[in-house]
């Protein structure tokens, strides 16, 4: 069976997986992007996942990492309401419409406890399997 991910990245785009492992752009539901304050690196990072993902029972899995130009892992963000960290983690949605969702990165480097340096930084969301690249920049 052959499932598909949508997700909603920063420039407000349907990213839909089709067959053939191509992405066909659809009608944007909303502008969806980071947030982030010049004075402090503190950013949101709104997704949102299809409904069809969720058909009978199933949890896709999501990771969402955040990495330097280097391809050096910089953070994993967690998921808003829930504090937990997404790194594998299997979402629920109580709607066949899908739901939206919201990471947030407190804008330091993991495990040093030393705020990110200002510039391009670029974070990586998987779906299943699927993945969709943004950048993302701090100030």
């Amino acid at each position: 069976m052959m499932r598909h991910a949508w997700a909603v990245l920063g420039l407000g785009l349907w990213l839909a997986g089709v067959q053939g492992g191509s992405l066909a752009a659809q009608t944007p539901i909303g502008p969806q992007q980071n947030r982030s304050n010049p004075f402090n690196p503190a950013t949101t990072i709104p997704f949102k996942v299809s409904g069809e993902l969720f058909l009978k029972g199933h949890r896709p899995v999501v990771s969402l990492r955040i990495y330097n130009v280097l391809a050096q892992l910089v953070a994993i963000p967690i998921l808003r309401g829930t504090d937990k960290p997404l790194d594998s983690l299997a979402l629920s949605c109580p709607t066949t419409l899908g739901c939206a969702y919201s990471a947030y990165w407190d804008g330091y480097v993991a495990n040093t406890g030393k705020p990110a340096a200002s510039g391009v930084y670029i974070y990586q969301l998987v779906i299943d399997g699927k993945r969709f690249t943004k950048k993302i920049v701090v100030k």
